[in-house]
């Protein structure tokens, strides 16, 4: 390759990297349009990932990707669930060996059976419901989550977290 064919290629390169992808989103993704699934409201002020956590639940399911959408709530309910027990200063009752944190169905366990705590009806109920969404859609390759089956949970989801997020002192 001759000088001029290197230079251009340089050149070409060097506009290329400084020009911006179409169509990518930002680096931190987008705030949706939409409160569909949970009020930005409920988690505003407590921790920067839980309110990520919530936007992308929100964006998911405005998008359609309800699959997705399930997931981001199975992974809210995790981390909700933890925070609490952070906030108690009893995060190793629901730890392994390894000083690793337990799966879901056993955090939810832990959770139920706490005395601590005073879970509502509603949240004990809504908690079992909740991973089980995530979980199909997280695994198991025939299932595909629809709008209705994020609307089903979208009362239950709402009093766990505002139920969670007080437990946990967030707000």
């Amino acid at each position: 390759m001759n000088r001029l064919a290197k230079a251009a290629l340089a050149a070409a390169k060097a506009i290329q990297s400084e020009v911006p992808k179409r169509g990518a989103p930002p680096e931190e993704g987008l705030e949706p349009a939409s409160e569909q699934v949970l009020a930005s409201s409920l988690v505003r002020r407590t921790r920067g990932y839980i309110e990520k956590t919530v936007n992308q639940i929100n964006g998911c399911y405005e998008s359609g990707y309800f699959d997705a959408c399930a997931v981001m709530i199975r992974r809210l309910v995790e981390t909700l669930i933890i925070e609490a027990y952070e906030h108690k200063g009893i995060a190793e009752r629901i730890k392994n060996s390894n000083d690793e944190f337990f799966p879901l169905s056993d955090l939810i366990d832990k959770i139920l059976s706490e005395k601590m705590w005073n879970l509502s009806r509603n949240t004990k109920s809504a908690l079992r419901d909740l991973k089980r969404i995530g979980d199909l859609s997280a695994h198991n390759r025939r299932y595909t989550a629809h709008r209705s089956d994020i609307d089903k949970v979208l009362n239950d989801l709402r009093v766990a977290t505002q139920e969670l997020i007080t437990i946990a002192g967030l707000k």
